[in-house]
């Protein structure tokens, strides 16, 4: 390229492609990534990234890549491109992906996040890993591929597909993630984003013995339970059957108020549902304005020390029992500022709930 000086309206995103380029970021995907389509002009995975260039300049839609990248040719020569193609064509590639590319795409971002990512290089000596599983829904159109009827917060008679991500909560890394259709749940899925995980950031039996799998009720049944014992996993899981919440929170005695939280209360359960290994169990409950007071159970292996530093409190030297249920439950308000935060950031900043392709794969 000439050494002309060019304007952009994206500069710190163009020092973005910069380190992109440098560390060998596109190279690796195309190691990886094979899209069967027939070069004209630009490859293939050359439209992939302008696409990717248009998504983090703020283009919620294919068709802003005209205004957006093709119109800024400095922002291109950063990412390295001389060039940059129709949206027509761009989408064209898109619907030319097929299951096998995607399945090509995983080992190419395990290889970008074991190369540059901290999850990977964490310490496990130092502290544990804390991975938290949650899975978020993005409204579609009822032609699309696995386009159907579930579990959308906030629009319960919409169609959609679930995304769902396990989190490196300590460093704010996504560390896996897989777009499924509309009645995937997180019950179903928490030992399968798990298992996806595992490679990624490199989790031996020894590294699982110090991860803590965080898991919101939608995964809390005995089942996802009895799977993250059986791994080695450290966890925190809300219980999911509500049943099975009511006869935890029955024998609590002792209920210690939230100083943080008006109306809200923790307690340890007394009679412990019996698990393969030794867990610990409390119930927590939050009075509403109609003066009713619902409750849900979590079960969890974390010691003392753990909790407290989950909840980046200090240790003390002999907590008492309201001291550590405290704890405990404010470990669990830092997950809402960790994954669930994430997940927020991520649909509305990029835009996913307006960007739709009919074909699951594109």
């Amino acid at each position: 390229m000439s050494k002309s000086t060019q304007f952009s309206a994206c500069g710190s995103l163009a020092a973005v492609g910069a380190w992109m380029r440098h560390k060998g970021i596109g190279q690796t995907v195309k190691e990886h990534v094979v899209i069967h389509q027939k070069v004209l002009r630009y490859s293939a995975l050359d439209k992939l990234l302008d696409a990717l260039i248009n998504i983090l300049a703020g283009g919620h839609g294919l068709v802003e890549v005209n205004t957006r990248v093709k119109a800024d040719e400095g922002l291109q020569r950063a990412f390295g491109r001389s060039g940059c193609a129709e949206q027509s064509v761009i989408s064209d590639t898109l619907d030319a992906c097929t299951s096998p590319s995607v399945e090509q795409m995983p080992p190419a971002v395990q290889a970008i996040d074991q190369a540059h990512s901290q999850g990977y290089g964490h310490t496990y000596q130092q502290q544990r890993q804390v991975l938290d599983v949650d899975m978020s829904g993005l409204p579609g159109g009822r032609q699309g591929d696995g386009v159907t009827k579930g579990y959308l917060a906030q629009a319960k008679h919409r169609r959609g597909r679930q995304w769902g991500r396990v989190v490196a909560s300590l460093y704010d890394e996504i560390v896996v993630e897989r777009l499924e259709d509309g009645k995937r749940q997180l019950d179903r899925s928490v030992s399968e984003r798990l298992l996806g995980a595992e490679p990624v950031v490199n989790l031996t039996q020894a590294k699982r013995q110090r991860t803590v799998g965080r898991v919101d009720a939608g995964g809390g049944t005995d089942e996802d339970i009895k799977w993250l014992l059986g791994r080695d996993y450290q966890h925190r899981v809300k219980v999911k059957h509500y049943k099975r919440s009511a006869k935890l929170c029955r024998s609590v005695t002792t209920g210690y108020p939230d100083p943080k939280v008006e109306n809200r209360q923790v307690g340890w359960v007394e009679s412990l549902q019996s698990y393969e290994r030794a867990t610990r169990q409390r119930a927590i409950r939050n009075r509403k304005h109609n003066g009713q007071w619902p409750y849900h159970g979590v079960v969890f292996t974390l010691t003392d020390d753990q909790l407290f530093a989950l909840a980046r409190l200090p240790r003390r030297a002999q907590p008492t029992a309201q001291q550590v249920a405290l704890a405990a439950l404010h470990g669990d308000d830092r997950r809402s500022g960790g994954v669930e935060t994430s997940n927020k950031g991520r649909t509305q900043g990029l835009g996913l709930t307006r960007r739709n392709k009919r074909r699951l794969a594109a």
